[in-house]
């Protein structure tokens, strides 16, 4: 570990901004292609730089998304327990999916291996199937392949783990943000720990005797989600990953968030911004803070929500739509602004 220890993800090595301007560059070639299949069926019914992607297939759309568990397979390497981190692939997948409202039908996976090793194969394949469990979702197939020369980690134990998933919606049903008004309210429900980002800071800055904490799996909010669209109109719905409370910029632009019950965040995020000595302001939008996934609803529902489900889904109101974009994370002694 590095003397001085970094006190912001992009001292970490994880430049969100440089990573915008990147993906700004690819997009402008990504979007070209949509034209192969315009007129056609599979068109393309959204844009690159939602949670996931929509196909047109007459009265269904395909949603379409691809992630990763980032650096997170470092800390697996070290401790030597792999059985997590699977289901932090689905996890990552399924919950981006869910964002647009549709419902993830199937996976596949991609393992690159230093040297492939089949116990860590296997432990790592029990992890995906109860993340597919959960998720209801089938894995369907996948890719593995052995780069000595490109994968690197902790000894001869490095690997790399990303998957594609798959989720149908009927087309008047996706969710695009479009319903979002000021005075909406903003539901959030919890993490169940860091999840699957920040962890190129956290690793930098906590000692090792805490790392076991990092590997907590990623909660799925499938079946939580899916359940309560039958019943309620969500306006918006966002999983918080990479970027922390940002990510509720990509749900409008029109409107902005104020968020002034936010939960005390878990103890891990409270050991990384002690250890670390990382700012408020970083803390929130580097990390989830708490909140892994966030609705949008009128205020009518969210009382009916949480008043029905508070309890057991672990959803609570931390906030409302305002007039002005941006998010605002308003604390006990501080107020922290982000603009677009």
């Amino acid at each position: 570990m590095d003397c001085e220890k970094p006190n912001t993800y992009a001292k970490a090595g994880v430049d969100i901004k440089r990573e915008e301007q990147a993906i700004s560059e690819i997009k402008d070639w990504m979007n070209k292609t949509f034209r192969f299949r315009k007129g056609k069926v599979g068109g393309v019914l959204g844009e690159i730089g939602s949670f996931a992607n929509l196909i047109d297939l007459g009265e269904y759309a395909l949603a379409v998304c691809t992630d990763g568990v980032g650096s997170k397979v470092l800390v697996a390497q070290e401790l030597g327990k792999y059985d997590t981190v699977g289901i932090d692939l689905v996890a990552m997948n399924v919950n981006d999916l869910i964002c647009l409202g549709a419902e993830p039908i199937c996976m596949v996976d991609y393992l690159a291996m230093q040297c492939m090793d089949y116990s860590i194969a296997k432990e790592i394949a029990a992890g995906i199937y109860l993340g597919a469990e959960q998720a209801q979702v089938s894995v369907i197939g996948g890719e593995t392949a052995s780069l000595p020369e490109i994968i690197c980690g902790v000894g001869k134990n490095g690997f790399d783990l990303a998957g594609t998933a798959v989720g149908l919606i009927k087309k008047d049903k996706i969710i695009t943000g479009k319903k979002i008004r000021e005075g909406d309210a903003v539901l959030g429900f919890a993490s169940s720990g860091i999840h699957s980002n920040g962890l190129s800071l956290a690793r930098k800055v906590l000692p090792k005797n805490m790392w076991l904490n990092l590997l907590a799996p990623t909660r799925i909010y499938v079946q939580e989600i899916l359940s309560l669209s039958r019943g309620y109109d969500f306006h918006g719905l966002a999983n918080i990953t990479g970027g922390g409370v940002l990510n509720l910029l990509r749900l409008t632009c029109d409107f902005g968030f104020k968020l002034d019950n936010m939960p005390k965040p878990q103890m891990v995020f409270r050991q990384i911004k002690k250890e670390g000595e990382v700012s408020p302001k970083e803390m929130y939008k580097t990390f989830n803070m708490g909140v892994g996934f966030v609705a949008v609803v009128s205020e009518d529902a969210a009382e009916k929500i949480v008043g029905k489900h508070g309890s057991d889904y672990q959803v609570a109101k931390i906030g409302e739509v305002v007039g002005e974009p941006g998010v605002e994370v308003v604390l006990e002694d501080e107020s922290l602004t982000y603009k677009p």
